[in-house]
């Protein structure tokens, strides 16, 4: 009972991580290209400072604290391929979203965020989103990919069981 609600609850965080970095990558920054820079810079600012909130962590955390505790209570089911496809994606999701997100997207947050739109002339906004807009984006297609692959072999892994 234990072990199949960790699953169902690392299950479910783990799909909603992918649907946001996947709504992200096909829906908020091919809209948010769209904008003039003035307009970009000022979206993102507000929409990375939104999403620092306590629902957002319960599922980015959660993944990261479930899917092992998962893997750790598979081990030993004889047979079973169930250890490996969890123990590949909580390596998975531990190092394509977990690290790409905290050594990739988060210092590009926080220098965006230290970024004073209301000084700045129009060439340094230009620049600014320059430096933020692609980096941020190719980082955020990787961990829509890591994130997916991850949801994947967890599924693949519930089927063997």
């Amino acid at each position: 009972m234990v072990q199949t609600t960790i699953l169902i609850l690392a299950g479910t965080t783990a799909a909603l991580i992918a649907g946001l970095f996947f709504a992200w990558s096909c829906s908020v920054t091919p809209g948010l290209a769209q904008l003039s820079d003035r307009a970009y810079i000022a979206a993102m600012q507000g929409m990375n400072r939104a999403i620092l909130n306590p629902l957002f962590f319960v599922c980015f955390f959660g993944t990261a604290i479930l899917l092992p505790i998962s893997t750790y209570l598979s081990y030993g089911i004889a047979g079973q391929p169930v250890f490996w496809l969890l123990l590949s994606a909580t390596v998975l999701y531990l190092s394509g979203v977990m690290g790409v997100t905290i050594v990739g997207n988060v210092p590009l947050n926080n220098n965006l965020d230290a970024f004073d739109l209301d000084t700045s002339t129009e060439d340094e906004i230009a620049a600014q989103r320059v430096r933020f807009e692609g980096p941020w984006n190719r980082l955020n297609h990787l961990r829509t990919i890591a994130s997916t692959a991850t949801l994947v072999l967890f599924i693949i892994a519930c089927l063997s069981y």
